[in-house]
């Protein structure tokens, strides 16, 4: 059953998504969403270096709670920001983040929570993926703005991918 549908999920999202694409679905849909749920698998399974297993899935709410509150203030912020009258923008700035995390699939959770929240850019992830390299439109206090950084986003996703 795994050589026929190596990811379950994705096959389901597939057909589903496929048969959205053209409603009311026919039969020769429903046929080619069978066909692309069943091949598309398949044919990128070499392309999944691993298997990510989650450890914590109750986190994985909480988390996402949190990352849309974030993007939500963060929306907010650089609205003000940019839409001051003092023509003065927020100094953007780098910010080397020290990492803990090594599991790919942490890391990959990672870079999209930090391209969601408006404001930081994901622009390195250094040698052996010791540090990331973001670019943050208004870091304020660099110190504080990693701990909390870590404390909110890296240390749930270890828990989660530990």
């Amino acid at each position: 059953m795994n050589r026929l549908l190596p990811a379950p999920v994705l096959s389901m999202v597939l057909f589903a998504l496929w048969l959205m694409l053209d409603l009311p679905p026919t039969a020769v849909q429903v046929a080619l969403a069978l066909i692309v749920a069943i091949a598309v698998p398949i044919i990128v399974a070499p392309l999944r270096p691993h298997r990510a297993y989650v450890h914590r899935p109750g986190l994985i709410l909480k988390l996402a709670a949190v990352v849309m509150r974030d993007a939500l203030v963060s929306n907010v912020d650089v609205a003000r920001a940019l839409m001051r009258r003092d023509d003065a923008l927020p100094a953007g700035a780098f910010v080397r983040v020290p990492l803990e995390l090594d599991q790919p699939a942490a890391l990959a959770a990672l870079a999209m929570i930090t391209s969601i929240v408006p404001g930081t850019v994901w622009c390195e992830l250094a040698h052996y993926r010791s540090a990331e390299l973001l670019h943050v439109l208004d870091p304020g206090d660099e110190a504080a703005f990693i701990a909390d950084y870590k404390a909110r986003y890296e240390r749930p996703l270890k828990e989660i991918f530990r």
